[in-house]
């Protein structure tokens, strides 16, 4: 399934907006905010991108990869 329309995910009681950009690529809202832009790494790996530079991040980070968790649940249905 290839979803370009934002939808919502909800993790541990939070809401996210998730706006699909370029491929694998997703901006993501908190709580009506600007939070974050996630991209794929592999199947269960998700990184930050640098909001200065877009280029990934690398290091764990939880929270980004249950959102991109998410996102691989709703875009592979």
């Amino acid at each position: 399934m290839n979803i370009q329309e934002p939808f919502d995910i909800e993790i541990d009681g939070t809401t996210y907006s998730v706006f699909p950009e370029e491929k694998d690529t997703y901006t993501i809202f908190k709580e009506g905010q600007e939070y974050v832009q996630i991209i794929k790494d592999t199947d269960t790996s998700w990184l930050k991108l640098n909001p200065e530079s877009n280029l990934p991040m690398f290091g764990m980070d939880e929270e980004v990869n249950k959102i991109g968790i998410e996102i691989q649940k709703i875009i592979t249905g």
